[in-house]
């Protein structure tokens, strides 16, 4: 891909407008990694088919920000995040639960701020499953690597530049059920009658 050069960006801008938009800055945001190397899930006499992991989340009532007192600006995070996941089994059942919980205690960048003003504590995570699950009679077990990204959000309102409204879209594709009879009033008419001996065996 072409790099942008400086004199192109400045022609680029000169036909920009500037707006201001409310959006959510990440002010800060660092990533982790947990591993289960074992993970044991009753079937209750169903057979394993997939699994499937739900978006991690900070159990309410367990996120805890202190103050550190040597360092302004940052602060100590303390919560536990908890993974859903579902076993779907060949006879077509879900059996839910939850990887083991995950106690984080780190360090942020969190700037002082007015007191109004709010900063959220946003994770996200990408669940895998590591290896080959092995069922034994009702017993699945797996291992599971997650990734982690904390995020420092605060809600601001900022100058950027933009090309202007965003053009109106396409038309919607109205969903129709595929009518049977459709193709079939383009099928080319097929022989009506027998072939003859002519058409056979034309060299006879």
């Amino acid at each position: 891909m072409e790099e942008l050069n400086v004199e192109d960006l400045g022609k680029i801008l000169e036909v920009m407008d500037t707006d201001c938009v409310i959006v959510d800055k990440v002010f800060a945001s660092c990533q982790q990694r947990e591993c289960f190397p074992q993970i044991e899930v009753d079937l209750k006499g169903k057979t394993f088919e997939d699994i499937k992991f739900k978006p991690g989340f900070i159990v309410p009532n367990t996120l805890v920000v202190t103050d550190i007192d040597s360092t302004p600006n940052f602060k100590r995070v303390r919560f536990t995040l908890r993974i859903p996941f579902k076993i779907i089994t060949t006879e077509g059942k879900e059996i839910e639960g939850f990887l083991p919980d995950i106690l984080k205690d780190i360090i942020l960048f969190i700037p002082d701020s007015r007191d109004e003003f709010e900063f959220r504590i946003v994770v996200e995570t990408s669940s895998q499953v590591l290896g080959q699950p092995i069922q034994t009679e009702d017993t699945l077990t797996f291992a599971v690597g997650v990734f982690i990204i904390v995020k420092v959000v605060g809600t601001v309102q900022l100058l950027v530049p933009t090309l202007g409204y965003c053009p109106p879209p396409e038309f919607c594709e109205e969903f129709s059920p595929e009518d049977v009879c459709d193709n079939f009033d383009y099928l080319p008419l097929p022989d009506f009658f027998p072939p003859q001996f002519g058409q056979l065996y034309p060299d006879d």
